[in-house]
């Protein structure tokens, strides 16, 4: 049975209780200290998150340090250019001997490089390299040894194409590309006097230049480089920074006839050179 209540001037009091004031409720004083306490870390908290301090000298220095660092760090761990393009060239890349009778009727040979370029193991070179051959042996980066024979010829830009009696297991063709631009950085690969799978680096000097061959013949058009090159790279590719061969190295330029190299090397560009293979126009 509910407790009677009594009326008293500031309201109805339960029965044995106090008084309590008209129109307050106790929930009130609580919120209002709630409210207060949320005002204070709000404050607190505006104040302390108004932003960072500055950063001193020495530690902005030390934040470009680091990021210097790590950026080097970062670079160092990429392989270089011209290594990435060597290991790209490398399963395309064939060493020719070409062999044929000297002027006092014994056999000579000579060392030359060339490049598949299709899939079905076509070849181009320099056509010197191969033009007076009695035989022509390839020999493809796995070890494969076939005889080859030409197939086409460019003399006019001493280009040659070969077919070989015997393909690799795995043929790999060359990725042809163009574009060669003065200041641009370039790899060559050939056999230069006999040492195989060899590699320079340099870069495109100047284009659209002439070089006499011989007597009879004067290349133009040519791509002009200072990647070292010497006897055994003729035939052999010119790659951009990307792997693609850009031309086929023909000669070098030497004002005192003889055969090395004295900083100037040329190269047939591989939109013209590629003719030979029936190449797609670059």
């Amino acid at each position: 049975m509910a407790a009677p209540e009594t009326e008293g001037a500031s309201g109805p009091t339960p029965a044995g209780g106090l008084p309590r004031p008209a129109g307050r409720r106790p929930g009130w004083r609580w919120v209002l200290v709630g409210v207060a306490l949320v005002v204070v870390v709000a404050a607190l908290g505006w104040q302390s998150g108004s932003g960072p301090e500055p950063l001193t000298r020495g530690q902005v220095d030390q934040q470009v340090q680091e990021r210097i660092t790590k950026a080097l760090e970062d670079q160092q761990a990429q392989p270089p250019d011209a290594a990435v393009v060597y290991q790209t060239i490398l399963p395309s890349l064939v060493q020719l001997t070409s062999t044929g009778a000297s002027e006092t009727s014994q056999s000579s040979s000579s060392t030359g490089a060339g490049i598949v370029v299709n899939a079905n193991g076509t070849i181009l070179t320099a056509l010197h390299v191969v033009a007076d051959a009695e035989a022509i042996e390839a020999r493809f980066a796995d070890g494969t040894r076939a005889r080859a024979e030409i197939v086409a010829r460019q003399p006019e830009n001493d280009i040659a194409a070969l077919r070989v009696d015997q393909l690799p297991e795995v043929v790999v063709p060359a990725v042809l590309g163009g574009g060669a631009q003065v200041g641009h950085p370039v790899v060559a690969v050939g056999h230069p006097f006999g040492l195989s799978q060899t590699l320079t680096t340099g870069v495109v000097s100047a284009l659209d230049r002439s070089a006499r061959l011989d007597s009879e013949r004067e290349l133009s058009g040519l791509i002009q480089f200072d990647a070292a090159v010497n006897p055994g790279n003729s035939g052999g590719p010119l790659l951009n920074r990307g792997g693609q061969v850009i031309g086929i190295v023909t000669g070098l330029a030497n004002p005192t006839d003889d055969s090395f190299f004295v900083g100037i090397g040329f190269a047939v560009p591989i939109a013209t050179a590629g003719g030979a293979a029936d190449a797609p126009p670059l």
